[in-house]
């Protein structure tokens, strides 16, 4: 049976980071449980998002079969609640860490961070991660152009789909950040716009997005850009093929193509639509200014509020770092 549905959750609200890009320097004021300075936790408010996400991909239908994550520990701490109760109601899960839907860092001339090894993770989520599996992409330390990230994202989703197609997998959840959920959704179903910077896939904190693969191509392998089992590559190979077309844009999508049903939908949380993000340009760390610090991983794109329960419309996009 060929995949039919992907799940896609963006973490829980977070504390911030700091990185003078004139270094190449992260620091925290709180620090993460893994000592990343760019790597931290959900703050109590996210972790009350992450246990309102899970009670309702309890009840995702068809039900969740398999959990792609990435490494980045607020992205583990959004998943566990749900993967720990799922458990518990006798489905075998755990959670494949996957590096290619890591955070997306902009281009710069130095290392950016990476996630914890399984040695530092494993402790932290006990009986939780899939100690065999090895993530299909790495991306580059350097950072990643706009391009780059749909790129690797692409690369990621196409064998994604391809292994979950081969394991007769239904219903897969992938948990990862803001900028890769929207690339995600471009990289799905197709649809690249014109200009880098338009709202149109969304996500807000723990909120859901649902894509099911077009009827006419569900389980079709041949020209659907998803590759055979025999062609499934190395990390290294994965990194050399970097830039490879895999000819998903003009409406194609990976996989044959999916539909989006549900677009970062909050329903299920008590304070509604909080802490969205979209791309403003194709930004870097390549041409700023020495000397100055930037608020989250570069103050990369804008903060859009969207609509909060508890406290009205606020529906203007927010000012840029204002996290």
């Amino acid at each position: 049976m060929p995949l039919e549905v992907i799940y896609v959750a963006r973490h829980g609200f977070r504390s911030n980071w700091l990185v003078d890009h004139s270094t190449g320097t992260y620091t925290a004021t709180l620090r993460s449980p893994t000592g990343g300075a760019a790597d931290p936790a959900l703050t109590a408010h996210g972790v009350g998002q992450a246990k309102e996400l899970g009670e309702r991909l309890l009840k995702a239908e068809p039900p969740i079969e398999r959990v792609y994550s990435s490494l980045y520990y607020r992205c583990l701490q959004t998943v566990e609640p749900f993967v720990r109760k799922a458990i518990v109601t006798d489905k075998c899960l755990s959670i494949r860490g996957e590096t290619g839907l890591g955070e997306w860092y902009g281009a710069a001339n130095f290392e950016h961070p990476v996630p914890a090894s399984h040695e530092t993770l494993r402790p932290l989520f006990p009986g939780l991660l899939d100690e065999e599996y090895k993530p299909l992409v790495t991306p580059t330390r350097m950072g990643e152009g706009v391009n780059e990230l749909h790129d690797r994202v692409a690369r990621t989703m196409n064998e994604l789909i391809a292994q979950c197609d081969r394991e007769g997998v239904r219903a897969v959840l992938l948990c990862s950040h803001a900028a890769t959920i929207i690339a995600l959704g471009r990289v799905l179903t197709g649809n690249m716009p014109e200009s880098i910077d338009t709202e149109d896939f969304r996500a807000f904190t723990c909120g859901l997005s649902v894509y099911r693969r077009r009827t006419a191509s569900a389980g079709s392998v041949s020209g659907s850009g998803v590759c055979d089992g025999d062609k499934i590559a190395t990390s290294a190979a994965h990194d050399a093929d970097r830039h490879k077309d895999l000819g998903w844009r003009g409406g194609r999508g990976v996989g044959g193509g999916w539909e989006c049903e549900l677009n970062s939908d909050c329903s299920h949380l008590s304070l509604g639509e909080e802490r969205g993000w979209r791309f403003s340009g194709d930004e870097s760390f390549l041409d700023t200014a020495s000397g100055q610090s930037m608020l989250d991983a570069g103050e990369l794109g804008v903060v859009v509020e969207g609509r909060a329960k508890a406290r009205g419309s606020t529906d203007a996009a927010g000012s840029r770092g204002k996290l």
